[in-house]
């Protein structure tokens, strides 16, 4: 099945140049742009959009907030950020956003087409300029709403199998491939971990994990 993209990126050239770069991929079937976070909002209603790269700098309303947006309608949505900046609030707030993935605009093409391939099959995926910042987050409880605690959450020891590989990055194909299994059965773990952890997403159960010491 083809992976429909959004791109959302006010600056012409740089959204050309996004665009260029994923024609042709194989995994990528419709690709939307959107000069505006209103305006992607609008496209991302109206179609079936898969992954979204997001720009953070975007006039009126930014990403962060685009992104906010965008999670509330659809949950499951798909957000990859895309910016020059790694500043740490941003950071932080665009993971509270709901991003799924946070890469520098300096990111190779070939890297960031597989990194949107990962994000689109379930997988997170932070550049490694931020990894303090992220650590840092799983860490802290002033950043996320998920005290430490000794709570025994009767993860079974394939889903503590799971949840490690879900902190490591791997989508739930990798993870199938890697432990040998259908991916059905990789969907369903992954289903009851995130009801066990009481979280919404996978980005929520890596960080808890790391925080409290699951894995």
């Amino acid at each position: 099945m083809k992976t429909n993209i959004l791109i959302v990126e006010d600056h012409e050239l740089t959204r050309f140049g996004l665009k260029t770069a994923f024609e042709g991929v194989d995994y990528v079937g419709e690709i939307y742009e959107a000069e505006s976070a209103e305006k992607a909002i609008e496209i991302f209603s109206e179609n079936a959009i898969d992954v979204v790269i997001m720009d953070l700098g975007l006039p009126n309303m930014n990403g962060i907030e685009a992104t906010k947006q965008i999670r509330s309608t659809n949950k499951d949505a798909k957000i990859v950020i895309l910016t020059s900046h790694n500043d740490e609030k941003e950071v932080l707030n665009s993971l509270r956003a709901g991003a799924n993935a946070y890469c520098s605009k300096e990111i190779n093409p070939k890297r960031l087409i597989e990194v949107v391939q990962s994000v689109a099959d379930g997988a997170a995926w932070f550049d490694p300029s931020i990894a303090h910042i992220v650590l840092k987050a799983s860490t802290s409880s002033r950043n996320f709403d998920t005290e430490t605690s000794d709570k025994d959450y009767d993860l079974t020891s394939r889903e503590k199998q799971i949840l490690k590989l879900m902190t490591e990055g791997y989508s739930n194909l990798e993870i199938a491939q890697f432990l040998v299994i259908s991916i059905n059965t990789t969907k369903a773990h992954v289903a009851s971990i995130l009801q066990k952890l009481e979280v919404d997403d996978r980005l929520q159960a890596a960080l808890k994990a790391l925080k409290n010491n699951i894995v």
